[in-house]
């Protein structure tokens, strides 16, 4: 894939996160901050100022449609733009505007369309309908132990779930999040529903559609892009050790929520924060020490098994 391809790529999934139009300042300057990232990272040429380019509609839809003339890549563009918008929890009708215009301008057939979509609504509506489901027993006198050994799971599951090519692989990491945070909170005596848990996300500084779009891009800019047209783009063997960041993010944010629950709590916005980016460092560390088994967890994963985990079953 060369430059002209992975920049139009990328401009596809930056269109798709601004398509319902309501994102808060906050999750445009983490947008921003992730593309940037991206464009530091090795085998990333060209993709400098896409941001700008596409916010300041420089770039347009049509344009970087007409740069990807292959169906695999099309497809995977496709599959792209759904993830982004629905990482937030279902399409709102200008995503679904925005979709219908991208599926027409990328000339998809029908068949692969409705498998992409199919994937993305079956883990969104398991992630909203079904019960979170708690990762420790919901039961006085939880040790940390125990609590820090479920936020090491889960974080495992992340991190192998984001060395998987699928695009549903990427989709389940946020409702995986969820589940976590609701175990802790029931560990701690306090029952959440999805909006709170979502809000309390949101205020450590992790916006859902930044997350799915810094995922994405991190495949994109390493050479594992999903599944199109009957091929995986990279090796999940391949991936490098800097991929797995959703392991560092999840365990992050389930430090976070245990010394948030435990405290009763009462970290404000600006606190909670800066907690998570002093956990983030750490646990950044700890990804490379635990690549061996994120990478073996991943060979063991398919989506059967990760829709089940969505589930709470």
């Amino acid at each position: 894939m060369n430059p002209e391809q992975q920049r139009a790529l990328l401009a596809i999934a930056l269109f798709a996160a601004f398509a319902d139009g309501e994102k808060h300042d906050r999750e445009r300057d983490e947008i921003r901050r992730i593309t940037d990232s991206l464009a530091g990272e090795a085998g990333a040429p060209g993709l400098a100022g896409i941001y700008q380019d596409v916010l300041l509609k420089r770039l347009r839809l049509e344009a970087a449609a007409a740069a990807l003339s292959d169906t695999g890549e099309r497809q995977l563009a496709y599959e792209m733009a759904v993830g982004v918008c629905e990482a937030d929890g279902g399409l709102s009708d200008t995503e679904h505007r925005f979709l219908g215009e991208l599926k027409s301008l990328l000339r998809l057939d029908a068949s692969p369309v409705e498998l992409i979509e199919g994937e993305a609504a079956a883990i969104v509506e398991l992630s909203q309908a079904a019960a979170p489901g708690p990762v420790v027993a919901a039961q006085a006198g939880v040790s940390d132990t125990e609590l820090d050994k479920a936020i090491l799971n889960a974080s495992l599951l992340n991190g192998a779930l984001e060395l998987l090519p699928q695009s549903w692989a990427s989709m389940a990491i946020i409702p995986l999040q969820i589940k976590m945070v609701y175990g802790i909170g029931k560990a701690h005596g306090v029952s959440l529903d999805q909006g709170h848990i979502k809000e309390f996300i949101a205020a450590a500084g992790v916006g859902l559609t930044s997350q799915y779009l810094e995922q994405i891009g991190r495949k994109l800019i390493g050479g594992l892009l999903g599944k199109a047209a009957g091929k995986t783009f990279g090796k999940v063997g391949s991936a490098a050790a800097g991929m797995a960041f959703s392991f560092a993010t999840t365990y992050a944010l389930g430090q976070l929520a245990k010394r948030y629950y435990a405290g009763g709590r009462r970290m404000d916005t600006a606190l909670l924060r800066d907690t998570f980016q002093n956990l983030l460092g750490p646990a950044k560390q700890m990804q490379t020490q635990y690549l061996p088994q994120i990478r073996q967890q991943a060979e063991t994963l398919d989506m059967g098994r990760v829709m089940a985990m969505v589930r709470g079953t």
